[in-house]
């Protein structure tokens, strides 16, 4: 179906039920790794699993996409650092526009060169305004998009910034304080976001614990996305997906 985990964005967001994305990165998975996660998120009822990273240095995305495929039934999307994290097995690619910084090729000139692929692809395309959030130290993502941060307390910022790339046509508003992060979003500015902004937001970076993921889903968080903390503890999973869905149902 055309469009279909956009459309479950917006239908979930409409019921006000949250989501949990478990976000999965090519370079630091093994083939027994991607089944026992795969497992892991069929028990927990994971909502997506996002793959990618800022950094892909390995060659395998099309195996690790085709072995989740294989392994369960929940939406595989593409959550790229580069043009080159395009694989035609997935379901969907958030297309990735970095509105929170000034360089252009974020913005528009990677997407330019990487048009023709992702056509040709077949996937679900979801444009995707992304936020880097000052996460209280350096990370990948802040590094190789030679971008500044929005400051983790200008709240206004951020939410002119969402309301920005929403006007521009941005079906969903990413908001991401990194891999590696010190301090994850806070609820202040989440709130803030959500209140003027009608798309899905996506939060992720620095949430180590289901507290905070519920915490962030009652500020406004439609999507909450978790990589690093479940790579040092895979029991996590089900602890933030109880969380996330235990989160109050508004509407």
């Amino acid at each position: 179906m055309l469009n279909k985990i956009y459309n479950s964005f917006i239908e979930k967001k409409a019921k006000g039920v949250k989501s949990f994305a478990v976000l999965i990165d090519p370079d630091k998975v093994t083939p027994a790794g991607i089944t026992d996660l795969a497992a892991k998120c069929i028990a927990a009822k994971v909502d997506y699993i996002f793959l990618g990273g800022s950094l892909v240095i390995t060659h395998h995305l099309d195996e690790c996409v085709q072995q989740l495929k294989s392994s369960c039934d929940i939406p595989v999307v593409l959550f790229p650092g580069s043009p080159s994290q395009v694989s035609r097995y997935a379901d969907a690619l958030l297309y990735l526009s970095v509105i929170s910084g000034r360089n252009p090729e974020l913005l528009i000139g990677q997407h330019v060169l990487s048009a023709p692929a992702v056509k040709k692809s077949g996937l679900e395309v979801i444009s995707t305004g992304y936020m880097v959030i000052d996460g209280g130290a350096p990370t990948t993502v802040s590094y190789i998009s030679n971008t500044s941060p929005i400051p983790a307390d200008k709240d206004d910022i951020a939410m002119c910034t969402a309301i920005a790339g929403e006007m521009l046509g941005m079906k969903v508003v990413y908001m991401d304080a990194g891999s590696g992060a010190r301090k994850a979003i806070t609820e202040s500015m989440i709130a803030r976001v959500a209140s003027q902004v009608s798309a899905p937001i996506i939060v992720g970076g620095g949430i180590r614990d289901a507290e905070k993921a519920y915490l962030n889903c009652k500020a406004g968080a439609d999507i909450i996305v978790v990589g690093n903390a479940i790579e040092k503890d895979t029991s996590l999973i089900k602890e933030i997906a109880d969380a996330v869905h235990a989160a109050p149902v508004f509407k």
